[in-house]
């Protein structure tokens, strides 16, 4: 049975029992240890409240893609130990306000981005900031990330920049492509900003549907939302 068959079938306890499960073996087919893996629980469109179970259930990284619900959301659940990933597109006039809150940002595609992240006005409120470079894995150049070929130089860019720490590469495999191949392409720019920046060997891919191509690959960072949280509530 497949991670969406399951959905809204069983308790929130019982999804994030059976995306845990199947990290686990998919970790165990590819000689990968549970340690080497993040889980960040995408909880955007779900309320506070969900947060809060899914903290008692153990989950401490949480993913948000939309800055005015994730500061909103960040604001009420002040003083428990989540830590906030942004895992949306940041528009340069909201990277203060983002930086305020997030704990990494896995979106930076661009050196004027960076700039801003890095500069004095941001950094005395958010301190360090880790980041990942988004890679565009489509042939869309207008599509959000750097082109493979960029993010060797990006990554160089970003690697001199005071407040910011790169923790490696992110990406989202496209629709018509299969996922493992899509994430072994990532895996390649990844080993080419290594070849840089050795310690930013990071890899953030991998969300509800392909999680297990993104472990074989070499993910470090999974951001599985819908498998874990359910069905979006309806609008109100």
């Amino acid at each position: 049975m497949t991670t969406i068959e399951r959905e809204g079938e069983t308790d929130l306890a019982g999804r994030l029992a059976f995306v845990r499960a199947g990290i686990a073996e998919a970790a165990a087919a590819n000689s990968r240890r549970l340690d080497e893996l993040t889980l960040i629980v995408v909880t955007k469109f779900h309320p506070a409240s969900l947060v809060r179970e899914l903290m008692n259930l153990g989950v401490t990284d949480f993913g948000e893609s939309r800055h005015q619900e994730a500061r909103d959301k960040v604001a009420e659940l002040t003083g428990t130990p989540a830590t906030w990933h942004f895992v949306g597109q940041l528009q340069g006039k909201k990277a203060k306000q983002v930086a305020a809150y997030a704990s990494v940002i896995h979106s930076l595609d661009r050196p004027s981005l960076a700039d801003l992240l890095s500069s004095a006005e941001v950094r005395p409120t958010a301190g360090r900031t880790d980041v990942f470079l988004q890679v565009n894995l489509t042939d869309d150049p207008g599509r959000g990330g750097v082109a493979p070929g960029g993010a060797r130089e990006l990554a160089e860019y970003v690697e001199v920049l005071p407040g910011l720490r790169l923790l490696g590469v992110m990406g989202v495999a496209p629709l018509g492509e299969g996922p493992r191949s899509a994430f072994a392409r990532l895996r390649a720019v990844s080993e080419a900003v290594t070849q840089s920046v050795p310690r930013a060997s990071a890899i953030s891919a991998g969300m509800s549907h392909d999680y297990a191509e993104a472990i074989a690959e070499g993910a470090t960072h999974l951001r599985i939302g819908s498998a874990i949280t359910g069905i979006r509530p309806a609008a109100g």
